[in-house]
């Protein structure tokens, strides 16, 4: 899907995926914290949102770090940066190729949001035998056009 970065890039990505590693992890640990420390609910609800949390951010942690290959950098870094751990100063340390790929899929992810596409709609459905089925959507009945 995406290219190998240059030499100079995967050099840069070592240190950024590292300090951005302990990023994460103190962000976790932060979350967890509040938590841990909400008078919210009881300790046993408190624990609970705890395990909830941990397990989430593991597979968080797991899908932005755990693939640490030249070849799988860029997508890293759009991860890195959807999650809100990639800033634009991470980013400028990468040459401009790197750091336009990495703004470009992060961009289609974001209009993709905010303009989410529309499911295709429902085909009419007729029986084995024929008949007219109500279209699930509107509920009305859907001419089976005989046989």
């Amino acid at each position: 899907m995406f290219r190998d970065i240059p030499e100079s890039d995967w050099r840069h990505f070592k240190r950024v995926h590292e300090a951005l590693h302990e990023r994460f992890c103190q962000r976790a640990l932060d979350e967890l914290a509040g938590v841990v420390h909400s008078s919210a609910g009881s300790a046993f609800d408190r624990y609970q949102r705890a395990c909830d949390l941990l397990r989430n951010r593991n597979q968080e942690l797991a899908r932005a770090f755990d693939d640490f290959r030249r070849s799988t950098a860029v997508l890293q870094l759009v991860i890195m940066r959807r999650m809100r751990l990639l800033t634009d100063e991470d980013l400028g340390v990468f040459t401009e190729q790197t750091q336009q790929t990495v703004r470009g899929v992060d961009s289609l992810d974001s209009a993709e949001q905010v303009a989410p596409r529309e499911p295709p709609p429902a085909a009419p459905v007729r029986s084995v035998t024929g008949d007219m089925k109500p279209d699930l959507q509107s509920g009305a009945p859907v001419d089976g056009g005989g046989r």
